[in-house]
């Protein structure tokens, strides 16, 4: 219990804050938009810039933790998609949509201040590899796969075309793109430079939890509950085994061990809700399956921490 309470509960304190915020009316629509629009757009690309600028890619980019991470969320997509489709009967276009939910784990405004708490600032670095890919690799994989299937019967030569250009929309992409860059050309940045990012990148993560909580507010569970429950256990229970089991098999050191599994244990991502709305398939799966999964962390993330070395 002591686990949920300084490592868990201070979290969704901020994110409840947001929440109660919008429900008494402190804050409107309009607001809570503004703030999820800075730090996806601005502070949070900041972050990730500067923490992958600054990331031994050589030491961190491990294979065993990649491999264990996401084979898990790959798993969890296609067993996402699948059921949408045998064990709900959903069209294609939706299936895609609800195996992206499974396939997106809230990585950034869960898994960092949740990791952080547990282990230290220190345990984050396996964390920023994880993210790195996490973004270019999850709309890789949902993008192409919704354009397969939008195009079937038609000529798929643009397809990486429309793959690369809606990935590259997309400001963390691009925030980890340039931090890539920057760690592998050696370009030195100006000390002002580094002081002001470094002033983005810390308020980047208590403003999004704080947005993250308004926003929630908006997402009422409403019907396909069935589905929607299948989605959260592959994202809270189907994918964390998962990679707790390759991580173990190929003998994943204990803090990169950490870093896969908590990373892996994290409710559906805002993102998840975006993908499905960009092509308007699945959005209340989606939305509830964000608003419900968040809430099942504060419980499945506390038994992991307990399982966890």
């Amino acid at each position: 219990m002591q686990a949920l309470a300084d490592v868990i509960l201070p979290v969704f304190l901020v994110i409840g804050f947001g929440y109660v915020a919008r429900w008494r009316n402190l804050i409107n629509d309009a607001q809570v938009d503004g703030v999820v629009w800075f730090t996806q757009t601005f502070a949070i690309p900041c972050l990730l810039f500067v923490a992958i600028a600054r990331l031994d890619l050589g030491q961190e980019f491990e294979w065993r933790l990649m491999v264990s991470f996401y084979a898990g969320a790959s798993i969890s997509f296609t067993l996402a998609f699948g059921g949408a489709r045998l064990l709900f009967g959903r069209d294609w276009e939706d299936c895609v949509a609800i195996g992206f939910v499974a396939l997106f784990s809230n990585s950034v405004l869960l898994g960092l201040p949740i990791t952080e708490r547990a282990y230290g600032p220190d345990a984050l670095a396996a964390n920023y590899a994880i993210v790195a890919v996490h973004s270019p690799f999850c709309y890789a994989v949902g993008i192409t796969a919704m354009e397969v299937i939008r195009n079937r019967g038609g000529r798929l030569r643009d397809l990486g075309a429309r793959v690369l250009s809606a990935m590259f929309r997309n400001a963390l992409v691009i925030g980890i793109a340039l931090g890539i860059f920057v760690n592998l050309t050696g370009l030195p940045l100006p000390g002002v430079v580094n002081q002001a990012l470094d002033m983005m990148a810390r308020t980047a993560l208590p403003a999004a939890l704080f947005g993250l909580g308004g926003v929630l507010y908006l997402y009422r569970p409403e019907g396909d509950l069935r589905t929607i429950s299948y989605v959260v256990a592959l994202s809270l229970v189907v994918h964390p085994l998962l990679t707790y089991g390759l991580a173990r098999a190929f003998g994943l050191g204990p803090e990169a061990l950490r870093s896969a599994v908590v990373t892996a244990a994290m409710a559906p991502g805002m993102n998840a809700y975006v993908f499905a709305n960009i092509y308007g398939r699945a959005r209340r799966v989606a939305a509830s399956s964000v608003l419900i999964g968040t809430a099942g962390v504060m419980v499945t993330c506390w038994v992991w921490l307990q399982i966890l070395p």
